[in-house]
């Protein structure tokens, strides 16, 4: 050893080290010594992960439990309250990110992981090398101990003699030889004969010896085995233990016949082959039923004060049946397994969300499983009440049976009623010749098949939900709740069992809202069914319209749900529907009365909605005592109030009954009362079908008086059905519309009867418009609509004009179809064509309007009169009747002066209803316009003079009318008497003052270009007078009878003399105040002036008076330029 240190091999310690697998510096390779490297000393070292498991697994389970939570809360939460769900998912938050967190501190830990491992692995092989240690100290001290007494025996001189003579030992025990010298294989010959000869006995056994269950009598043979097959139950292999005939049977396997059905990941916990322990125990169970009567072989004398029970022996007469042992083993083994299976499905279901509504309960004897539902926890007591007891819905109890034989052939009362016996009258006869035939007559077995079957019993509580159910409606047929060993799922039974208890509970609902106090509500076929869907059921309500309401009872929980099954816009409704179902679950008889008033709510909700979309304002309810709503009728449920935008006092009332809706126009007023209550003032009904038929007519009643109908729709759906609340929006449209009219043509009814106008309805021909005026004005409802038709001798009475226009008027509201102030229109056709002339006369229409509330038709002579207020159309007509009716006589008095020689001059310029211009002289002119024709004075009318000028004129030079002057006494003449008088009377003294009226301006114009002080003015209608500038002298024009005009001093009355008794005394008056004074010689000045025109027109009137000049109008202008010259030169002038 020290020469191979010295020669550079590793020591002793080095050695050692690299042995404990420590981190050691290997030499280099030296005299062929092998490197070792630290992997491979790394891979001797044992792998210890005890205490550990994957990262990989821990974060695969945590995140399939955290997954499996998830589901779990997306079934459960929903049926829970708000403040239930949000309580859980808080609850569920806190604990999930606990775990995460630990999961995350673990990731990090598991970096270190390696090390950690390498570690351990250390530690376990210094474990080992310890132990080796320990053991070899061991085995030394024992050699020590052991050798110590051995001695060498005697020798062994026949043994010797035996191996020198044959060459071998004769006398050793063979149980040394056979220990160590293996027994050589049979060969596959050898195997074939031994299972045949096997089989062989086994066939035999079966046939002649063994009593077969008739139940097992299905078998094969095979493989040095028998193979038992029993239909759903199970398939097992059994073998003889040798040839003889006390050789009993042993268990080799078993396969279970089920299948599990809904959720099949549960069968890895319930293999149909069982495997391991469970194995293990079925053969140790089958083996001692097998051996159960077979002789024991001789055991051990049992410990001293132990007794030992006799081995069971058979009586006398009884023959060993095995095969029957193991069958009811194996049978009760099956139905066991299948009873657990359903257990387990009911518990994971529990754990799914059922276990607050749902148990499932396994007897002790663990033969019965009973499931409880729609448990409902009692309700909270107060102190000193006794707590409700617990409620559920009913109990679904499935048990292993054993069915007895019946003593006769009627059927027994303690038997089940789903029981069937197994055994035909055959398979009796067969079984009873089988053990005669193997047993004898004398003899009897010691076992006897045992007949187990599920009893599957469904007992609803009574009363579930409040509801009694007839027995007839929860009864369920036996194959129905039979449980099938192919489709083994207690989720589908239990689901079964619940559909048809809710199916029952909501058919007792149907009948009761069908027939029950509610009837009336949903007595129609369609209003409600029950509708069964595979393993749902629901009751569907159809409420109005397409609104429909699906009432169900949750198979978790045995609450009613109910559910809107419209568009996303019904998603706002869910609150609503969950605060219903909590007071129907507290009380699940409101339920019809519920639903009623479900559906009024709904309908009105529908109309509330249509009445918006169209911009209408609506109300629920309004401020009316009991007793005015009472006026709407008794059979009212419910009423929308719809508020005509232009009559803000009328509403259209939507009154919705048991069967249908009804439509009323009321009309209210405020009460002066502390609670600031409406009465209802009129109400009148709408009949809507008669409203919809093409002929109507008005009744006399003046509650319905109006228009009568609207345009034909599609027909009426029969009342009392749900189709019959269905309220489309251009009906809705239409009866408000329709409202807007009646009230309209209500308040000139009103005006009518306040002035006692007679007025009749007319309606218009169908194809055939109200007028070509009101073109553009109308609606698709106005042929429907009639309309007024009054008299002229009646609306026109006293006022001016009347026989202008033709007897018939028409008066026609309008925009009483839009949201606008309603107008009303009236037409009179005038008895006479007058064209429009003038600048708003258009040559390709015949149609002009002046002003916003006139329109005239010149080709069949309509004016149309519109008024601006329904309230107040009767006044405004008359109004602007007495404007357009005088000036179409003004109008037509002109035209037929213009034909009139004797009215040379005079022509209609311009004519539009309003205005009348006509020329009275060449290049002169005037307009007439009326105003206030309904006031006590008759009226007003504005004349403006004016100068017509040609196109070649220059625009900018001004042309004034001296006549402009002379306005205000002029149209005061319009205003005494007949109007055609007046007008010519008017036109007369135009044309006579015409002269004047030039001269006095060209007076003035003189006076200003050569500064002298004179002023021209008129005193009346036929009067004119120059005022010199001293104030103290003025000349005067004063028109006369037959076109003559008298010029004189002003300072003279023209009443004096024997025309005392006309004077007026006004001129009285201003005589007394007068400070006029003769022109002086003014006597002179007339003879020189009148000499003068004479001797220029000796043809024309001229002739001298005591005060002044009398002339004609031609001359008027000469006398009064020569009077003015002579005058101005002989009074003095003003400084």
């Amino acid at each position: 050893m020290d020469g191979y240190e010295q020669s550079g091999g590793p020591s002793t310690s080095d050695i050692q080290m690299n042995h404990i697998g420590l981190e050691i510096n290997v030499l280099p390779n030296v005299n062929g010594a092998h490197e070792v490297s630290q992997d491979e000393l790394e891979r001797e070292l044992p792998f210890v992960d005890d205490g550990q498991i994957p990262l990989g697994e821990l974060v695969s389970r945590t995140v399939q439990t955290i997954y499996a939570e998830l589901t779990e809360l997306a079934e459960t939460m929903p049926n829970m309250s708000d403040a239930a769900r949000k309580r859980t998912l808080a609850e569920w938050v806190v604990k999930t990110k606990k775990q995460v967190v630990k999961l995350y501190a673990v990731a990090k830990w598991s970096r270190d992981a390696a090390v950690v491992q390498k570690a351990m692995n250390i530690t376990a092989f210094l474990t080992d090398q310890n132990q080796q240690f320990e053991e070899a100290i061991r085995g030394l001290k024992y050699a020590k101990e052991s050798l110590d007494p051995a001695r060498l025996r005697n020798h062994d001189l026949l043994t010797s003699l035996d191996v020198l003579t044959t060459g071998a030992y004769r006398r050793l025990p063979a149980v040394i030889k056979e220990w160590f010298v293996p027994t050589p294989p049979m060969t596959d010959e050898e195997v074939k004969k031994t299972l045949a000869n096997v089989e062989d006995v086994m066939r035999y056994r079966l046939r002649m010896i063994d009593i077969i269950p008739l139940e097992m009598a299905n078998y094969r043979i095979a493989d040095g085995r028998v193979f038992f097959t029993v239909p759903s139950l199970f398939n097992a292999s059994l073998c003889v233990r040798g040839a003889k005939t006390e050789d009993g049977w042993f268990f080799v396997d078993v396969e279970f016949l089920f299948n599990v059905g809904g959720d099949t990941t549960i069968m890895q916990d319930f293999p149909r082959k069982p495997t391991g322990p469970l194995k293990r125990l079925i053969a140790d169970e089958a083996d001692a039923r097998l051996a159960f009567f077979l002789p024991v072989k001789e055991q051990q004398p049992a410990p001293p004060g132990v007794q030992v029970p006799p081995p069971p022996k058979l009586p006398e007469g009884v023959i060993d049946t095995p095969l029957v042992r193991v069958f009811n083993f194996l049978q009760m083994m099956s139905l066991s397994y299948q009873l657990e299976i359903l257990w387990y499905q009911a518990e994971r279901l529990r754990s799914l969300g059922w276990a607050d509504f749902l148990t499932a309960e396994m007897s002790n004897d663990r033969k019965t499983l009973t499931l409880t539902y729609w448990i409902r926890k009692p309700a909270a007591s107060g102190s000193g009440r006794p707590s409700t007891p617990r409620r559920i819905g009913g109990t679904l109890t499935i048990s292993i049976t054993k069915a007895e034989p019946q003593p006769s052939n009627s059927p027994s009362p303690q038997m089940p009623l789903n029981y069937q016996p197994r055994r035909s009258a055959t398979a009796r006869v067969l079984a009873e010749l089988q053990q005669r035939s193997k047993l004898g007559e004398r003899n009897c077995p010691s076992d006897t098949p045992e007949s187990l079957f599920f009893d599957v019993r469904w007992e609803p509580q009574p009363n579930a939900l409040g509801i009694t159910v007839p027995a007839e409606a929860v009864r369920i047929s036996p194959e129905e709740l039979k449980v099938d060993p192919n489709d083994l799922d207690v989720v589908a039974m239990l689901q079964k069992v619940i559909t048809c208890h809710a199916r029952a509970i909501l058919t007792v609902f149907q009948y009761a809202m069908q027939n029950g106090p509610t009837r009336n509500v949903f007595a129609h076929p369609d209003a409600i069914k029950l509708v069964v869907e595979d393993n749902s059921v629901h009751l569907r309500v159809h409420l109005c319209a397409d609104e429909i309401v699906i009432v169900t009872i949750d198979s978790r929980t045995g609450r009613l749900n109910m559910r809107d099954t419209g568009d996303l816009a019904a998603s706002s409704r869910a609150p609503r529907f969950m605060a219903i179902s909590e007071i129907l679950n507290n009380n699940p008889l409101l339920l019809p009365e519920t639903l009623a008033r479900l559906r009024i709510t709904t309908i009105t909700d529908l109309a509330v909605q249509k009445a918006e979309y169209l911009g209408l304002q609506c109300y629920r309810t309004r401020n009316f005592p009991p007793a005015e709503l009472q006026k709407l009728g008794p059979t009212a449920r419910g009423r929308l109030y719809i508020q005509l935008s232009m009559f803000p006092k009328h509403y259209l009332v939507l009154v919705i009954t048991d069967e249908e809706f009804r439509f009323a126009l009321i009309s209210m007023k405020q009460l002066d009362d502390k609670y600031n209550s409406l009465e209802l003032v009129d109400i009148g009904w709408l009949d809507v079908k008669r409203i919809h038929e093409s002929d109507a007519t008005l009744p006399a009643d003046s509650k319905t008086k109006g228009p009568a109908r609207l345009p034909r729709t599609a027909p009426a759906p029969e009342p009392g059905s749900p189709a019959s609340f269905r309220l489309d929006s251009r009906v809705l449209r239409e009866l408000y519309a329709y409202c807007c009219a009646r009230v309209a043509y209500t308040k000139v009814e009103a005006q009518f009867k306040t002035r006692k106008i007679p007025y009749t309805y007319v309606t218009l021909p169908s194809g055939r418009a109200l007028s070509a005026t009101l073109h553009g004005l109308q609606s698709s409802l106005t042929h429907s609509i009639p309309l007024f038709c009054v008299q002229s001798s009646d609306i026109l009475s006293g006022a001016p004009a009347k026989e202008a226009a033709m007897s018939n008027i028409r008066v026609i509201p309008l925009h009483w179809w839009a949201d606008r102030q309603v107008q009303v229109v009236t037409c009179v056709k005038l008895k006479y064509v007058q064209q429009p002339v003038g600048k708003r006369a258009s040559s390709s229409s015949s149609i002009i309007r002046p002003s916003k509330r006139i329109i005239y038709d010149s080709s069949q002579a309509m004016v149309s009169f519109l008024s601006e207020d329904v309230e107040t159309c009767v006044e405004e007509f008359l109004e602007e009747w007495a404007k357009v009716s005088k000036m179409v006589v003004i109008a037509r008095e002109v035209a037929q002066m213009a034909t009139d020689k004797r009215w040379a001059g005079v022509r209609l310029l311009s004519f539009d209803l309003q205005t009348v211009e006509l020329a009275y002289a060449p290049d002169y002119s005037v307009s007439i316009t009326c105003t206030d024709q309904l006031s006590l004075t008759g009226g007003t009318y504005q004349l403006r003079f004016s100068r017509p000028r040609e196109q070649s004129e220059d625009a900018t030079v001004k042309r004034p009318n001296p006549h402009a002057e002379v306005e205000p006494f002029m149209r005061n003449i319009l205003r005494h008497g007949r109007l055609g008088p007046s007008l010519r009377q008017l036109v007369e003294l135009l044309q006579n003052s015409l002269p004047v009226v030039l001269q006095l301006e060209a007076i003035r114009s003189a006076a200003e270009q050569t500064g002298d002080s004179v002023d021209t003015f008129s005193k009346s209608a036929g009067w004119f007078r120059v005022l010199y500038s001293d104030l103290r002298h003025a000349l005067d024009f004063r028109l006369m009878k037959g076109a003559r005009i008298l010029v004189h001093d002003a300072s003279h009355s023209i009443f004096q003399g024997g025309d005392e008794g006309r004077r007026s005394s006004a001129d009285s008056f201003f005589e007394l105040l007068s400070v006029l004074q003769p022109i002086p010689e003014f006597s002179k000045t007339v003879d020189e002036v009148v000499r003068h025109v004479k001797s220029h027109h000796p043809r024309n009137l001229v002739c001298a008076v005591e005060i002044g000049i009398i002339c004609d109008r031609v001359t008027v202008m000469t006398v009064g330029r020569l009077l003015h010259e002579r005058i101005l030169s002989r009074v003095p002038r003003s400084t």
